[in-house]
């Protein structure tokens, strides 16, 4: 709220008080989410990252993320509400290879569902891995987020 007040633009990468990200947890047959090896922070998580200035929405950031890094087809993947299923603020390392000090993201996260989809081509600048872990074993290696994704009601 501070940022915003300051007019601070927390949509910008660049921005290193803190800076807004969007993720996005898949679910399969509501007995499965999708889990990406991330390349830069050596563990699993759900696909997401950075906002874009072409990025109309938060969900809509968060699709494109999981889209590019997972190579999932767009037309498998359906959000299962307009309402962000998490809301995560955590400190991000320095990463001198690109010229980022120790800085702060503001992590937004979305539901999405999928009856078909499955993995693609991986963004392997982004990421090393990809695969569907059972929903209790992405919970004990992600967190509680996991559980809001298969609990949030559905649109439709």
């Amino acid at each position: 709220m501070q940022l915003l007040a300051q007019g601070g633009d927390f949509a910008s990468r660049r921005n290193f008080r803190m800076h807004v990200t969007a993720g996005a947890l898949l679910v399969r047959d509501s007995a499965t989410v999708l889990l990406v090896d991330h390349r830069s922070y050596g563990i699993p998580l759900q696909p997401g990252g950075h906002l874009e200035p072409t990025d109309a929405s938060l969900i809509e950031a968060a699709k494109r993320e999981l889209i590019e890094e997972t190579g999932i087809k767009a037309d498998t993947v359906v959000p299962t509400s307009q309402t962000p299923v998490y809301v995560e603020y955590g400190r991000v390392p320095a990463r001198p290879q690109k010229d980022e000090p120790e800085h702060y993201h503001l992590d937004i996260g979305f539901a999405f569902t999928t009856a078909d989809g499955d993995i693609g081509l991986l963004q392997e600048a982004e990421v090393t891995g990809a695969a569907w872990y059972p929903l209790a074993a992405a919970e004990q290696v992600v967190g509680p987020r996991i559980a809001r994704a298969v609990s949030t009601p559905t649109i439709g």
